[in-house]
């Protein structure tokens, strides 16, 4: 197996955790007595940990070598699982959430992508780099949805296996710890050639390089201070406590959201070849943004929830464009500190929101965050546009 399929399969594994974990932690914190500002705070706390590893990975992650750190990430991560399975106290959750970099927001963002995203493009072209990315991504998304599917898995064995509730909810969990272990297995597979390419010492950004990083990130950070408003975790809930659908229905709703992500990828990649990588960005991502506000009023759970999914087939378009963008605006040794640095500052907005959106659900209506958030990513969208419309990559220079 090459280094590619390995990447490809431990980030299907990581991404079938993650959907997992997203869909149950809220409701798993819930089965705990915690309340939405708690189960914000412990998203919160996932976040800043992961947010500590971006940035520790982008400082350091090359010289201590790309293999041995993202085995070391996936180790954290089954602690971090195995934290929330045996305790359940705030503090000791908190701790657990962001030692092991729990993710609540139902999507792969955290420090092994830096890693990854920085070793795909050196296995293809710049005309077929978008596509690598894009496949990628169809990977993680049908990881999410199986990951979603999968959060079904308390309900099914207290049906049919006739378990506790909460035990149920924890065998759940176990089965993410294992998940981090395997895909800590198979990165002990991966062989030198992903580090040869790496100096001993970073190489300083040039001065397009660091003004592009620069402007870039800045619009990031709003994208990211919207998403997490949005996260899997919060929006699982405001379908449970807005409509009362059980974990079950969430699960399957959320199963079909990955499989249209997973789709919509392919479609980015096709479509950014005839009106460029930022068109595609942008103009996709608008109108899914109004589809989300949209499900904040709407008046049933059907009703939202084909809203929902009208939303998911079309706000994941901008993800592999953005990485194939990024990666292509700066040189080949600047890709790992370029990858950590637009990670960063996403998971940052991510970690500081949250806990935001379970206060706004508590004080004001459960839709608040939902509509907050559309309108960011609009006026991210907007700002994106009009800054870099007219940087264009190396397949689209001539």
């Amino acid at each position: 197996m090459t280094d590619r399929h390995l990447i490809y399969l431990a980030s299907f594994l990581r991404a079938v955790a993650t959907g997992l974990i997203g869909v149950l932690l809220g409701l798993y914190l819930a089965r705990l007595a915690f309340g939405p500002s708690q189960i914000g705070l412990t998203v919160s706390a996932g976040l800043a940990g992961a947010t500590l590893a971006v940035f520790l990975v982008g400082l350091r992650g090359d010289r201590w070598g790309r293999r041995r750190t993202l085995m070391q990430l996936s180790w954290l991560a089954v602690a971090g699982g195995l934290g929330a399975l045996i305790f359940s106290e705030l503090t000791a959750i908190l701790i657990a959430a962001f030692v092991g970099m729990l993710n609540g927001q139902g999507r792969d963002r955290g420090a092994s992508l830096v890693l990854e995203q920085a070793i795909l493009p050196s296995t293809t072209t710049d005309a077929e780099r978008t596509r690598a990315f894009a496949w990628y991504n169809v990977l993680q998304d049908i990881g999410h949805a199986v990951g979603s599917g999968l959060a079904a898995l308390p309900a099914w064995l207290v049906a049919y296996g006739e378990l506790p509730d909460l035990a149920a909810f924890k065998l759940a969990i176990g089965l993410y710890v294992v998940l981090f272990v395997a895909q800590a297995l198979l990165f002990s597979r991966l062989s030198p050639r992903i580090e040869e390419a790496q100096a001993a010492k970073p190489a300083p950004l040039s001065p397009d390089s660091r003004r592009r990083l620069t402007r870039i990130s800045a619009l990031f950070a709003i994208d990211a201070v919207a998403g997490g408003f949005l996260g899997a975790a919060l929006i699982a809930y405001f379908f449970h406590a807005r409509f009362g659908v059980d974990a079950q229905t969430i699960a399957a709703l959320f199963v079909g959201a990955r499989i249209l992500n997973a789709v919509s990828h392919l479609g980015a990649a096709w479509l950014a070849k005839r009106i460029g990588l930022v068109n595609t960005m942008v103009f996709t991502h608008i109108p899914s943004s109004l589809l989300l506000a949209s499900v904040a009023i709407a008046p049933d759970f059907p009703t939202a929830a084909i809203l929902f999914l009208l939303r998911e087939g079309l706000v994941e378009m901008d993800v592999p464009t953005r990485q194939s963008y990024v990666m292509a605006m700066v040189r080949p040794d600047e890709r790992t500190f370029a990858s950590s640095v637009t990670h960063l500052v996403r998971l940052g907005g991510w970690a500081v929101a949250p806990g935001f959106a379970g206060l706004l659900m508590q004080t004001l209506s459960l839709g608040t965050p939902l509509i907050v958030g559309a309108a960011m990513k609009i006026g991210y969208d907007g700002l994106l546009w009009a800054s870099f419309r007219r940087i264009k990559p190396p397949e689209e220079a001539h």
